[in-house]
């Protein structure tokens, strides 16, 4: 009879989220039918399917609202779609005015997401930067919410590596930082040229991504993870900096190798 009562109950709040709210509360919320167990709400409230506000969609009120509870935040992905939309929620993550510029497709004709919780729910569902070769997950974090400009083909602007002839490219030794890897070779780390080389088409040139490029920030990056790092890293996977401003010749860390300008 379980498996009544959850087919009973996922139908209900499926009529529910895209119909009129029963009972007289002031709001209601739209929530998530992924999983048989969690749903998030509107809210950024993540709850089990028996604890769900029936009258309005809305789990409780309890707990942390906008959980980022199994993601990694370097990567903006996580095991599980419910908190992945509950991070997503998360205003320091997305903003409003961003959501609702978005499309809800690559087509020129699509609409826009129309609300913060469609465009998580849409992000974190459909990810195309989760795979590698389309059809096998690059790790147990495969629910997503970074944005498509994130992608490993989203951010190739033409600069092809060692291009410029006043700089080489080098890959520094693990935990090693570009200034390391450049003095060891007589040479000085160029930290103009970080932001040319912050490229998933150049890191893919230059060094073994396995065929992964990831966003993730840190003065370490650009870099590629080693093997042996933890699964929630992304082993193997090209790391690209999303933010310009923490590029530098002096950032190290202990699970990758960097590409360094050397000049």
């Amino acid at each position: 009879m379980d498996w009544q009562w959850r087919f009973l109950m996922v139908a209900f709040l499926v009529s529910l989220s895209h119909g009129e709210p029963l009972g007289d509360s002031s709001f209601s919320c739209n929530n998530t039918v992924q999983g048989p167990h969690l749903l998030a709400d509107s809210q950024g409230y993540v709850c089990s399917v028996r604890n769900i506000d029936f009258g309005r969609g809305c789990c409780p009120e309890e707990g942390q609202q906008f959980s980022c509870s199994g993601c990694n935040l370097v990567s903006q992905c996580c095991n599980t779609f419910e908190y992945c939309v509950s991070c997503c929620l998360d205003p320091i993550h997305t903003s409003k005015e961003f959501a609702l510029s978005s499309k809800s497709a690559r087509q020129l004709t699509a609409a826009n997401f129309v609300s913060v919780f469609e465009y998580c729910t849409g992000r974190c569902r459909h990810n195309s930067g989760s795979v590698v070769h389309e059809n096998a997950y690059t790790s147990e974090y495969h629910h997503c919410f970074f944005t498509q400009t994130n992608l490993s083909s989203g951010r190739d602007h033409g600069v092809e590596a060692g291009e410029n002839t006043d700089y080489s490219l080098i890959t520094g030794r693990r935990g090693q930082s570009c200034d390391e890897a450049c003095r060891q070779r007589g040479k000085k780390c160029k930290a103009s040229i970080l932001p040319l080389i912050n490229e998933c088409s150049v890191l893919q040139k230059s060094m073994n991504c396995k065929g992964a490029c990831v966003s993730g920030s840190g003065p370490d990056l650009p870099s590629e993870v080693v093997s042996s790092a933890p699964r929630h890293l992304h082993p193997g996977a090209c790391v690209f900096n999303s933010k310009n401003t923490l590029l530098s010749c002096q950032g190290a860390h202990r699970y990758t190798k960097r590409l360094c300008p050397c000049g």
